[in-house]
């Protein structure tokens, strides 16, 4: 078995993240009714969930079940494009000026920087207010713009490893053999960052997800193409968390909170895979420490010269308020000292 999934969090998290995927794929063939089905035109009165429809309906009688399930692709399709074209801009901005340094290294960074400043979602909202609704509907357009707002932070990682692998042994003999620059950072630099790369990517994606459904229950996603942001934004503008209308929007916010969950625990597997201390602290001695709220965990020698005193008795006035125990201190701790002094 491979060492990653080995790693429980790691294979709680791929396989909620596959069950997912499967949803997402799948999930348009296997609704009972299409996203545009209404149940009942005569009726502005939401259905609460029933043998009939599972999830309810909204105000305009839709299925909600059927929305659900239809409503995952155009959401994982845009989020996972936006996270792949994400890490190509990163290596592409921060392997490079890692690796070459100089004025290149500089103009890069100061690149790199306007965009960590800027408000990625203000900014999404101006590029995408004023498209037409058809292009809105567009996952590839929409993949890249939220890309364009998410490749900062990994350049900004992969920039300061780059610089600590540049100065290699395997490196500097590629130089000396005579390899040319990309093929250096391609076939020498890029390999070594593939753990922080897998890492990059499932960050972004996780923006991605977010991001994107923040865009659709803002209205800047056009409300024909069904996702899961569209119909909380359906909700939101038809009062359902008001009206007491939970199955409207508890089922997309818990869908888009599961795919961020288990992105998350693959995440959190892969750090504790590829540094040894995250591992080493909960598998060591360190893991026998039971923490406390405001106490700083000590590990205690042997021997009875080292029993301290409980942590929790609160301290004598004696010791704390006492002149005498600061001339003490200030003596050595000879009593005869301090008699005289007084």
């Amino acid at each position: 078995m491979p060492r990653m999934l080995r790693s429980r969090k790691v294979a709680v998290g791929l396989v909620l993240l596959l069950a997912l995927l499967l949803l997402a794929l799948f999930g348009p063939l296997l609704a009972p009714h299409s996203p545009d089905f209404q149940a009942n035109r005569s009726s502005g009165l939401p259905l609460a969930p029933s043998a009939e429809h599972w999830l309810g309906t909204d105000q305009q009688q839709h299925d909600l079940f059927s929305r659900l399930l239809s409503g995952g692709r155009d959401t994982l399709l845009i989020s996972f494009l936006a996270g792949a074209l994400a890490n190509v801009l990163s290596v592409l901005v921060g392997v490079t000026a890692g690796y070459l340094g100089g004025l290149a290294d500089e103009v890069l960074s100061a690149l790199t920087n306007i965009f960590l400043a800027l408000p990625g979602l203000l900014i999404l909202m101006v590029i995408m207010k004023p498209l037409p609704p058809a292009e809105t509907s567009d996952p590839l357009l929409i993949g890249s713009v939220i890309a364009v707002t998410a490749w900062a932070w990994g350049a900004r990682v992969l920039r300061a490893q780059t610089m600590a692998l540049r100065g290699q042994d395997y490196v500097e003999a590629s130089k000396v053999i005579g390899e040319r620059t990309w093929r250096i950072i391609v076939f020498e630099v890029v390999p070594n960052l593939l753990p922080i790369l897998a890492s990059a990517f499932i960050f972004t994606v996780i923006y991605g997800i977010g991001t994107y459904t923040a865009l659709a229950w803002l209205g800047v996603i056009s409300p024909a193409s069904v996702t899961w942001g569209t119909v909380l934004n359906e909700a939101q503008a038809s009062g359902a968390a008001i009206n007491g209308y939970w199955w409207w929007y508890l089922p997309p916010a818990l869908a888009v909170a599961l795919v961020g969950i288990a992105l998350a625990l693959i995440n959190f597997g892969i750090d504790e895979i590829t540094n040894p201390r995250l591992s080493s602290a909960r598998g060591g001695r360190a893991a026998k420490v039971h923490f406390r709220l405001g106490l700083t965990p000590v590990l205690r020698a042997a021997g009875p010269s080292s029993k301290t005193p409980e942590r929790d008795e609160p301290p004598s006035a004696e010791v704390e308020f006492e002149p005498t125990a600061v001339r003490s201190a200030a003596t050595g701790g000879n009593p005869e000292s301090m008699e005289a002094q007084s």
